[in-house]
């Protein structure tokens, strides 16, 4: 059950952050000063789904693998404190900046040099969290292991 609850929580995180680079890029690609807005503003509630997935999925994680010094549970125990640390110290703090320029129509250069640091830290999280998956799903013999 609780590898269940884990897979499940991880998988919610990864779609949460997914969906936010993804509306941003197309956003500000194709989108207008409103829908740039609006995308910035829907990610700030997001974070109410967003951010208990990560929590649950990093407490069931540590439990999960508490005892587990196999390479997958050491690689992915690497891996998730710089996936916490760059959520909780570039993107969060980006997602409340930029909607609060955004919704101010303060479309101007600092706006545009967070926007990339997100768009970037955001792609790193979701690298970091894809291996995880995979690893997990190795762990769990969903995939092969590689040789």
């Amino acid at each position: 059950m609780k590898t269940r609850i884990h897979a499940t929580a991880g998988l919610v995180g990864f779609l949460c952050i997914l969906s936010f680079w993804s509306s941003t890029a197309i956003s500000e690609l194709f989108g207008s000063y409103d829908n740039i807005t609006c995308i910035k503003n829907m990610v700030l509630c997001g974070m109410f789904i967003l951010i208990p997935a990560m929590v649950i999925v990093g407490a069931s994680g540590m439990s999960l693998g508490a005892k587990r010094k196999d390479p997958l549970t050491k690689a992915k125990k690497k891996r998730m404190p710089i996936i916490a640390l760059n959520g909780l110290l570039v993107l969060l703090p980006s997602a409340f900046f930029l909607a609060s320029k955004a919704s101010a129509g303060e479309f101007d250069t600092m706006f545009y040099t967070v926007q990339a640091i997100e768009l970037v830290a955001g792609a790193l999280n979701l690298t970091l969290m894809g291996l995880n998956m995979r690893d997990g799903l190795r762990m769990t013999g969903r995939i092969a292991r590689s040789r």
